[in-house]
């Protein structure tokens, strides 16, 4: 009576397979796109119905929400900043929609405009990229690893030290 390998190993190749599939999908299903929405993007009719000298900080607040961030010096301006963006598995998030909202008010805390701006607006900025020398060398991972073997004399973490091993 002899069995072929095809008949005893079957139900664990079928398990096998199926797990195997379970897992890939799992690891497919992290690749989704997804989309994610930051910051507050207030609906263009609220922001229409906003009227200049009429609406005050308090009614703007109400209406839009908090601001996203205040002008520092007079608190004159606020800005509403948001943005949808994508980003497929690991790679780098793509920017879908950028918008900034300014509200200004004038001296009596009344609306005194409203500019709207979208990433079409938006310019690229290069951030100095100077850098600051420091004294002395660089050393590599293994010269900081091993500088200091062979730089203690024996004996000197004990209390004796180059002079305790001098002739007198």
């Amino acid at each position: 009576m002899q069995r072929t390998s095809n008949t005893v190993f079957r139900p664990h190749r079928a398990a096998w397979l199926a797990g195997s599939c379970a897992i890939g999908l799992l690891l497919v299903s992290g690749c989704s796109n997804n989309v994610q929405v930051r910051g507050n993007l207030p609906d263009p009719e609220v922001v229409g119905e906003i009227e200049t000298g009429v609406h005050s900080r308090r009614q703007v607040a109400e209406r839009l929400g908090s601001p996203s961030a205040i002008s520092t010096f007079e608190d004159r301006k606020w800005y509403y900043v948001g943005q949808k963006t994508t980003q497929f598995a690991f790679f780098e998030p793509e920017v879908l929609e950028r918008n900034v909202l300014v509200v200004t008010f004038d001296g009596t805390g009344k609306v005194d405009e409203t500019k709207a701006y979208t990433l079409a607006d938006g310019q690229i900025i290069d951030p100095v990229s100077r850098t600051t020398p420091t004294e002395g060398r660089e050393l590599t991972v293994l010269q900081q690893i091993f500088g200091n073997i062979g730089g203690n004399v024996p004996g000197s973490i004990l209390g004796g030290g180059i002079e305790s091993q001098r002739p007198r």
